[in-house]
């Protein structure tokens, strides 16, 4: 007579059957352990697609269910999941922004990183809704990162300083120039700061995701683009991003001097050892010409200097006031240097 359905008491290393309590709390221990070990493994690729699908079930106990196992599922989840946002779903839109949103406050860093990169591309997306929910998420989670973002900026060799705009607007005036020590990626910490007013990159180059991070600083009143490497149709597309901001685009070539901001191009300051001082203009100098094109203001100076790049030369014809004479003019060419 077979006993496959009985039931054998487990016995102790004497070979005395144990007590019953102490079976109990044995099998419970076991079940805990298999529970937290099927938890903890890896969710297959067909198990997250399945959860993606769940999120848009009529049923709220099936979408609720989902939307916990896909937030616990870690980076494996986060491609596909902003994939099928590209259906059109709003609720599953929104359920994968709240996703990635318990991502970001998770305590893995590489989990939390790549959410907020996921956040970053929907924010800049072309489905409107999901856009201001992705970017409301971002605005939220950095606002108790900012003194920490600009710590690390200023330890890579950003200069940030408090200060007043020609507008009256006080905010932060932030500097990336050849002290800067970071790499791309480290430009996403901008994003952090509050109330960036100006920022200047000199002679940093620009990826798309950077530029997608300048989008998102809407208080800004000028941007400073010199030598970034980025071309026309994406200014175009920032500054459709910033409205209210001034953007000022140059190719990368550098004369050195500061100049008046309203009638003629009179030079004012020309700074030691640039590209100005090696060519021989002097403060007081009035730029009349470029190439032959007649410069009517400090501003048109920097305008058409900045279409040129560092190392190409121009042609400056200028005026300089002589002591109980009649002012000189002449020419210089002069060799453009680069901004730093």
């Amino acid at each position: 007579m077979t006993a496959s359905n009985q039931f054998i008491p487990p016995v102790s290393a004497r070979g005395r059957p144990l007590p019953l309590a102490l079976v109990v709390l044995i099998v419970l221990a076991l079940a805990r352990t298999a529970a937290v070990a099927a938890d903890a493994a890896p969710a297959a690729d067909g198990q997250i697609v399945a959860w993606i699908e769940q999120l848009s079930s009529d049923q709220f106990a099936q979408r609720e269910a989902a939307t916990k196992s896909l937030a616990g599922a870690g980076t494996k989840a986060i491609e596909p999941l902003t994939a099928a946002i590209g259906r059109g779903d709003l609720e599953v839109g929104s359920r994968a922004v709240e996703i990635l949103r318990e991502m970001l406050g998770g305590d893995d860093t590489d989990v939390a990183s790549a959410a907020e990169q996921a956040l970053e591309s929907l924010a800049e997306g072309a489905d409107a809704a999901v856009a201001r929910m992705a970017e409301a998420t971002l605005d939220f989670h950095t606002l108790g990162l900012a003194d920490a973002a600009r710590e690390k900026l200023v330890s890579l060799g950003a200069v940030v300083n408090e200060e007043f705009l020609p507008s009256g607007q006080r905010g932060l005036a932030v500097l990336f120039n050849a002290g800067w020590m970071g790499v791309a990626e480290d430009l996403r910490l901008l994003a952090r700061l509050r109330g960036v007013a100006r920022l200047g990159l000199h002679g940093v180059r620009l990826d798309g995701a950077s530029l997608a991070v300048l989008g998102r600083l809407r208080g800004i009143e000028r941007l400073e683009l010199y030598g970034t490497g980025v071309d026309d149709k994406a200014i175009a597309a920032l500054a459709e991003k910033l409205p209210h901001a001034r953007i000022d685009v140059r190719k990368g070539g550098k004369l050195g001097v500061a100049g008046q901001p309203i009638g003629a191009c009179v030079i004012n300051h020309v700074q030691d050892g640039s590209a100005a001082a090696r060519g021989g203009v002097q403060p007081g100098d009035i730029i009349l010409r470029i190439d032959g094109e007649p410069v009517a203001s400090f501003e048109a100076l920097t305008e058409r200097v900045g279409r040129r790049g560092p190392g190409e030369k121009i042609e400056l014809e200028i005026e300089r006031g002589v002591a109980g004479g009649e002012p000189q003019r002449f020419k210089r060419t002069v060799e453009l240097g680069g901004w730093e």
